[in-house]
């Protein structure tokens, strides 16, 4: 246990966008609090594993985790703070403080505003748990955000109504919230002024998001792209993840009319089938999931589509899993994620009846996942031949390469004369299955 403040910390994300934007804000509080971040593979006084609870034997994992840690420190000679966060530290908080007794903190992910003050507390030898859910007061306790990457989150929506009986977000995250059209408009700003080029809008049901602009207005998530698209040094603009309910005419509409929104829409549908979705109690069929992808081609035809898909769930027939092939042939997806069914303890799925083999779960995963792959690759091979803007995020793995994202989110590599946070314009010249290669014309102008 640590007998001082620590001064060093590492902040170690898992699992969605969600995550990596949250371990960021906590890197930023503690960097207020003068601590300084641990360069990577490095020792520090301070671990903050930010846990995601979505997949099966997620808590093992944390678990697995913080032995490790304790294991490394002891043979290091200084066992670091240990704090878990996240989504399993919501869930099971009260469980890995009696199990784990080298977890010094525990905090949820409506609660992470208060880290600082809960470390110190158990730098000074006691230990701290909160795992309350008052959403706003933590992003009015955040920090400004200052220097950022050519790319950065923001979240603007948290937590879901929709309660799908696989799901765990609305117990973790809790019920549906949006932040203020003003708090994030003036945090956009501060991430232009940080250096993004590229922003992308995060909630568990993104375009759910609502608000009143500055005029007093009721607008939805394309009002708030719109004036987002209004600051100068703002290139691109992005979103997920979306629920196709929540689909309104005005956001698809705005993929045609806001040059600055990408062409590029992440629409999880998880199955084909609409007995299953039914009792996915996902609130939409496969043909109204299709009229919805049909309608944003029309708004911009050049639009690159992605889905998420789980096999296997509870009474999933062999016919039902065709159904999900179906509509992945239809949809035509740039890209997808596939996953099978997790019981997650305490949602409705987890106790139906029906429960599918581990066996027949991993043969209908690899047969979706072989047709995904088939229409990403169709999708990039279509793209060759195509002059586009690539934005900078890091150098390659060879000397004079560079690694980008075209506006239909393909990562590009390419070698020239470029720098981080560059839009520059290149030929896509190149297609593999999860990547693109490209020529570079000429740096964009600034």
């Amino acid at each position: 246990m640590t007998a001082t403040p620590p001064r060093t910390f590492h902040v170690k994300s898992f699992g969605c966008q969600m995550n990596v934007y949250d371990g960021e804000r906590m890197a930023e509080l503690l960097t207020a609090e003068g601590m300084r971040a641990a360069d990577e593979g490095s020792a520090a006084d301070l671990v903050v594993l930010n846990t995601c609870h979505i997949r099966e034997k997620a808590t093992e994992k944390v678990y697995s985790d913080i032995g490790r840690i304790v294991k490394d420190g002891r043979e290091a000679g200084a066992v670091p703070l240990i704090a878990v966060a996240g989504c399993v530290a919501q869930a099971e908080g009260e469980e890995i403080m009696a199990r784990a007794p080298s977890v010094r903190v525990v905090v949820g992910p409506q609660a992470y505003h208060h880290l600082p003050a809960m470390v110190a507390q158990a730098a000074a030898g006691g230990r701290a748990t909160e795992t309350d859910m008052p959403a706003e007061a933590k992003f009015a306790a955040l920090p400004k955000r200052r220097k950022v990457g050519a790319s950065a989150f923001l979240t603007v929506q948290e937590g879901c109504d929709k309660f799908c009986t696989y799901c765990v977000v609305p117990y973790t995250r809790g019920a549906e919230l949006s932040r203020p059209w003003a708090d994030l408009v003036s945090e956009a700003r501060a991430l232009v002024e940080g250096g993004a080029r590229e922003i992308t809008l995060l909630g568990q049901n993104v375009n759910a998001w609502s608000g009143e602009d500055d005029k007093g207005r009721k607008v939805g998530l394309a009002g708030l792209a719109e004036e987002l698209a209004k600051i100068d040094e703002l290139a691109r603009i992005r979103y997920t993840t979306s629920h196709p309910m929540d689909m309104d005419d005005a956001l698809i509409e705005a993929h045609g009319l806001n040059p600055k929104l990408m062409p590029f829409l992440h629409l999880p549908v998880q199955s084909g089938s609409d007995r299953v979705l039914k009792a996915m109690n996902r609130s939409h069929t496969a043909a109204g999931y299709l009229r919805i992808l049909e309608r944003v081609r029309a708004a911009r035809p050049d639009i690159a589509l992605s889905g998420d898909f789980i096999v296997g769930f509870p009474g999933e027939t062999e016919a039902e899993f065709g159904e999900t092939l179906q509509i992945v042939a239809e949809a035509r997806y740039a890209q997808a994620f596939s996953f099978k069914f997790s019981a997650r303890p305490g949602t409705p799925a987890a106790t139906m009846g029906g429960q599918i083999a581990s066996e027949v779960m991993d043969d209908r995963l690899q047969r979706l996942i072989a047709a995904l792959q088939r229409d990403s690759l169709a999708f990039n091979k279509a793209s060759v031949g195509t002059r586009c803007e690539v934005l900078v995020e890091r150098k390659g793995r060879h000397a004079g390469q560079w690694l980008g994202k075209s506006p239909w989110l393909q990562s590009v590599h390419f070698t020239g004369d470029a720098a981080l946070g560059d839009l520059v314009e290149v030929d896509l010249v190149e297609a593999g299955p999860n990547s693109m290669g490209g020529r570079l014309v000429a740096r964009a102008a600034a």
